[in-house]
Order: structure tokens, then sequence, then C-alpha cells
């Protein structure tokens, strides 16, 4: 597979498989991954990866949480404060596309189920999480995401599927207390990782993509 092929194919997959993938695929897609650029080779992020039992008493933690509304502060706001077109136009669409492949209103409590699912890891066998030390700043976060789209196409290749998920910036707590991770690191994001389920409506739809001359201008060529 070529990258380009890797880069049509990857997707934000919402509906997993109950498969398995070893610890070692997950291993090696973790060192190669980690040729992705970074500023000055910095290489701020720091990955803690869940499977397993353990994947299953964390899901569990976070349903009882959230059976409680016992929520905590964020790390950030995934989104900026009233939001502007075209953004706020392509984010509800993409919203609508979710609801609609559920079969649901978000009056109907759409945003909810979608949000534990999230919380589920989508009934992925793997999930990661992504720390960032507190003293790095913006081009920090920059390079994890890179590191993280590295990880999502080198998945892509070995026929796998992921989900990138800032949502779980929402329980800086309890992840890094769960994950052990050392005081001064943040929680930047997560993700979900294994075999899609391709029959799954949450996966039968394409996000669009803006057309090239409205976010390109290009000068001095032919």
């Amino acid at each position: 597979m070529n990258v380009s092929d890797a880069v049509r194919k990857r997707a934000s997959t919402r509906a997993f498989l109950p498969r398995p993938v070893s610890g070692a695929v997950v291993r090696e897609l973790l060192e190669q991954a980690s040729r992705a650029p970074s500023g000055g080779n910095l290489q701020p992020w720091r990955v803690h990866v869940v499977g397993g039992t353990v994947l299953q008493e964390f899901t569990a933690l976070i349903a009882a949480k959230l059976a409680k509304n016992d929520r905590e502060q964020a790390e950030y706001a995934v989104y900026p404060p009233n939001l502007w077109e075209p953004l706020r136009a392509r984010r509800k669409q993409a919203g609508d596309q979710r609801y609609a492949a559920l079969g649901m209103s978000r009056d109907q409590g759409a945003q909810k189920t979608l949000e534990a699912a999230n919380y589920r890891f989508f009934g992925a066998p793997v999930g990661l999480f992504f720390f960032l030390d507190r003293r790095t700043g913006p081009p920090q976060w920059a390079d994890t995401g890179m590191f993280m789209q590295t990880l999502m196409l080198l998945a892509v290749e070995r026929g796998l599927a992921t989900c990138p998920q800032e949502v779980w910036s929402n329980w800086p707590v309890s992840v890094s207390r769960f994950c052990s991770v050392p005081d001064g690191y943040m929680l930047f994001a997560g993700m979900s990782l294994g075999y899609a389920d391709t029959a799954s409506p949450m996966n039968g739809y394409t996000t669009e993509r803006a057309a090239l001359d409205e976010f390109a201008s290009m000068a001095g060529f032919d």
C-alpha cells in the first residue's frame, strides 16, 4: 500500500469488531510512528496503551462516573467558543451524519449515546492515550498530532482502523491516575485502535473535505 492509498482509506472509525490486536503489533506501530517529525527532534509525546481486561476495567470506571454525572475539569477546550463559519457548518454537518447513522436526532439523545460510545473506545480492543509535559507549548502539541497521524496511517497499512479522540481530554484526572502518569504531564488526546466493523452504519458515511481553492493559494506556477 502506498501513502496516497493510506490517506484515502483512513477514516475516524466509530464501530469496531471484538477481534483482538496483539501487543506486538501495537508496539511495532508505535516504534514506526516514532519517525514522525518534531521540532528540534524533541519527540515530546508520551503514550500509554490499554487493552484486554485493563481496558475493560478502565471503561467500566468511566461508565460509572458518567452514570453519576461525576465530571472533571477538561484539560482544554476542544473547539473555540462561538465557532464561526465555515467551521461551524462543517462541525454541524459531521455531527448530523453521525446522528443519522445512529438513526436518532440530537433531541432523541443521540449526543449522549455518542458520548458513551466514545468513552468505550467504540468497542475497539485497544485504547491509546497521548500525554505532553505541561511545560511544552502549541508547537509540541502539533508535533504530537503529527505522531498520531503517522500512527493512524501505519494502522491502515496493517488493515487496522483508528479514531483520534480529543474527547478524552475531559477526563484528565481519571486517565492520568489509571495510567500512573507522572505529575507534570497533561492528557492531550486518546485514540481507538482495532478492526473496523464495516457493517455498522457508523462507518458507512464519509465526511466532506473543502475544495482546494477554499484553503490554499499558489503563486509562481504556470
